[in-house]
């Protein structure tokens, strides 16, 4: 069974494009490529990853690819192409050619319109990816999870997983609004979600693996082991530990499952939702 990080990203640090990355997060404010990752993953006992979009250009998805052709280990990509645009059609077209191009990503979590993806254009879009077998990638922060519950039951037939558990807010312990809409979204099974992104949610270097239980309970329970997946969220996740402590504090949690259940969560199920 292949170990996958099921959510990773590399950059070309751009200030001005990566002005999300702000001050507090200067350890994250350089280059990340693949020689980066590479000696994690191999002391983790991972056997590869997918890499997903920081940018939102077509230039992102090229970097990327070119990165997978450069090194075995990343199995697949999610790149960035515009739903909404009236030639989203040709443009998944074009990328039907890349073996390991699996799906796409908005960062709807910035849009001002917390509704983006129920309008009309992007969803004519999410309609074109079934035409490739593409997935999609939803990143959301809480306030959107109805959107994406209503977006799950309009496409029934499209993969779609959910980036960060819709990053709750760990660091205030707020929990009941997060996970009544969490449990909505994950009732359409063709909803599956990244157990990734937490740490960063928390109290930056004065979390405790604890703090995340509750949260992991609620995931756990609403998607099954058969639809959740782990990933690292490196670099990101620097800002607030190490690698070895993600892998290691969920790790934890999952002691009590069972080899075939643990198995799923850290690689068969990413294999299978991306095509891998």
């Amino acid at each position: 069974m292949a170990r996958i990080d099921a959510h990773q990203h590399f950059w070309q640090y751009q200030p001005e494009r990566d002005a999300w990355i702000t001050d507090d997060m200067a350890v994250i404010q350089r280059d990340f490529g693949p020689a980066d990752l590479a000696p994690l993953l191999e002391q983790y006992g991972f056997d590869g990853c997918v890499v997903v979009q920081s940018g939102q250009t077509e230039a992102e998805n090229a970097f990327q690819l070119t990165n997978a052709a450069d090194n075995d280990f990343i199995r697949g990509v999610v790149g960035w192409v515009d739903l909404r645009a009236a030639d989203v059609a040709e443009r998944l077209a074009y990328y039907s050619q890349f073996a390991k191009l699996k799906g796409f990503r908005h960062v709807l979590q910035g849009e001002a319109d917390r509704a983006l993806m129920l309008t009309p254009p992007f969803q004519r879009g999410i309609k074109a990816l079934s035409a490739h077998g593409f997935t999609y990638d939803v990143l959301i922060f809480p306030d959107q999870l109805g959107h994406a519950a209503a977006l799950a039951a309009a496409h029934p037939q499209q993969p779609f997983v959910l980036d960060h558990i819709a990053k709750p807010y760990i660091k205030r312990g707020d929990i009941d609004g997060w996970q009544r809409d969490l449990q909505a979204l994950a009732a359409h099974d063709n909803v599956w979600c990244k157990v990734s992104g937490l740490i960063t949610e928390a109290e930056w270097h004065r979390w405790q693996p604890a703090d995340f239980r509750p949260y992991l309970d609620v995931v756990f329970e609403a998607f099954g082991p058969q639809r959740v997946m782990f990933g690292s969220d490196w670099p990101v996740c620097l800002v607030a530990g190490r690698y070895g402590q993600v892998v290691e504090l969920v790790q934890q949690y999952l002691a009590g499952f069972s080899a075939d259940e643990q198995r799923r969560f850290w690689g068969e199920n990413a294999a299978a939702f991306y095509r891998l």
